[in-house]
């Protein structure tokens, strides 16, 4: 009879290293002060030491050399904006354009389609926000779909090059002069009815703040309607529908700017930020020059349409 018997296997034995590990201590970084002998430095509250410089040494860059490039580096870009408040900051003031750029997607998509159906839209009269220190200004185009923003204008001007290549690539006469010619001619239309604008405004002894640049935001509305008559003629619908599309196109605009330029022409008292008192032939005068630029809308938009 065969005896079986149990057993355990041994107990597992990790093998005893026969010579000790030798970790090497890390480097010990620069600062101010005489190296620390624990390497790397501990964790500061913020305060207790001065900013460290980074090794630039590793880089095969003198510490001298570095601390001069960068003080060269932050002496050109405090140039750079000194130069670009000094010579530009009169003309477009920046904290005017960061405000006529402070949209949302909900202003974007309803000031499109009041661009398009102006006509039942109430009120125009724009909001105004108090300041704390007593003073008042217009509310940003995020919180006031009357506010004029630059955004659109601008996304409409690069739309509109674009589409007026695309129907000239479709009408096989596409150039790469195409493009230049219709930023070129979109630009000229802008600044003429700005320079139209601001000298009826002149003469009318019309003024305000960020007039300049709400100007320029209104006359930009207008390449909406243009985009939509020249996507109109891609699907060659024919001359009438073609003509209808423009002339809605027109009417929309020019009543949109109607309404929206009164808040600058004639500003209401009780919803302004500098109420000015405006005399009853004044206020004439300004009705008519409104009117005018209305009128001149179908010029400027029958320019643009020709691709």
């Amino acid at each position: 009879m065969t005896n079986y018997y149990s057993r355990s296997p041994p107990p597992l034995q990790h093998p005893v290293p026969t010579h000790p590990a030798f970790i090497p201590e890390p480097p010990s970084t620069p600062g101010p002060g005489p190296a620390s002998p624990q390497g790397y430095q501990r964790y500061q509250q913020p305060g207790s030491a001065p900013h460290h410089i980074p090794d630039f040494a590793a880089w095969g860059m003198d510490d001298t050399t570095a601390k001069l490039g960068m003080q060269l580096g932050q002496s050109a870009v405090a140039a750079g904006q000194e130069y670009v408040q000094k010579n530009f900051g009169g003309l477009v003031p920046l904290t005017l354009l960061k405000y006529h750029f402070n949209v949302s997607n909900s202003y974007v998509m309803k000031k499109l389609q009041l661009v398009v159906f102006p006509w039942r839209h109430r009120p125009w009269s724009r909001k105004i926000h108090r300041l704390e220190t007593g003073q008042t200004e217009w509310q940003s185009p995020r919180d006031d779909i009357n506010s004029p923003d630059l955004y659109i204008p601008l996304m409409a001007l690069v739309t509109y090059i674009l589409v007026a290549a695309l129907q000239t690539g479709l009408q096989e006469r596409f150039h790469p002069q195409i493009l230049g010619a219709s930023a070129s001619r979109a630009l000229v239309v802008v600044l003429l009815d700005f320079l139209f604008v601001k000298g009826g405004c002149y003469l009318l002894n019309v003024q305000g703040p960020g007039q300049v640049i709400d100007l320029i935001a209104y006359g930009g509305y207008k390449f909406v309607g243009v985009i939509l008559t020249l996507l109109t003629g891609l699907i060659n619908p024919g001359m009438t529908i073609y003509s209808i599309v423009f002339l809605y196109a027109f009417a929309a605009n020019a009543f949109f700017l109607l309404r929206s330029l009164r808040s600058v022409v004639l500003p209401d008292l009780a919803s302004s930020a500098t109420p000015v008192t405006v005399s009853h032939a004044q206020r004439k005068r300004r009705i008519t020059f409104l009117f005018f630029e209305a009128v001149m809308q179908v010029v400027y938009m029958a320019i643009l349409v020709r691709v």
